[in-house]
């Protein structure tokens, strides 16, 4: 058997399994954190969670079916594991990238909520006063 179809047969689930490890842990730990980020709104936090998790199948499936294909023959045992390591460490860095970008702005949301949270006033005002310009 081609030593290319080899690194190939290997690269697709252990990539594919990594993908879905990683969406599957990001589902479980990430809706408590989505809960917090909608200030408690459970049925957005899961929404949100939801469509996040198809964005992120779909780009990290969609790159590790455009990365499997390799340009140059491989020979081999060696040939397969460098394929391999390449291919592999480029997905395992792509889905660490996106998962530091998906905190960054679930954070920046979160920090926004917060500053909108803490400048609302407890109760609404009872009275308003007129303007006095300063005398001096």
């Amino acid at each position: 058997m081609d030593c290319t179809v080899v690194s190939y047969a290997v690269y697709l689930p252990i990539a594919t399994g990594l993908t879905i490890w990683v969406a599957r842990t990001l589902t479980k730990n990430g809706r408590i954190f989505l809960a917090d980020v909608f200030a408690g709104d459970e049925k957005l936090a899961d929404a949100v969670n939801h469509l996040l998790v198809v964005g992120f199948y779909l780009l990290n499936l969609g790159f590790v079916a455009l990365w499997m294909k390799t340009d140059q023959q491989v020979i081999g045992t060696q040939g397969v594991f460098d394929a391999l390591s390449i291919k592999l460490g480029t997905v395992l860095l792509v889905l660490g990238g996106m998962h530091l970008a998906n905190v960054y702005v679930l954070n920046r949301i979160r920090r926004r909520g917060a500053l909108e949270r803490q400048q609302r006033p407890p109760v609404a005002p009872q009275g308003y006063t007129a303007y006095q310009p300063a005398q001096g």
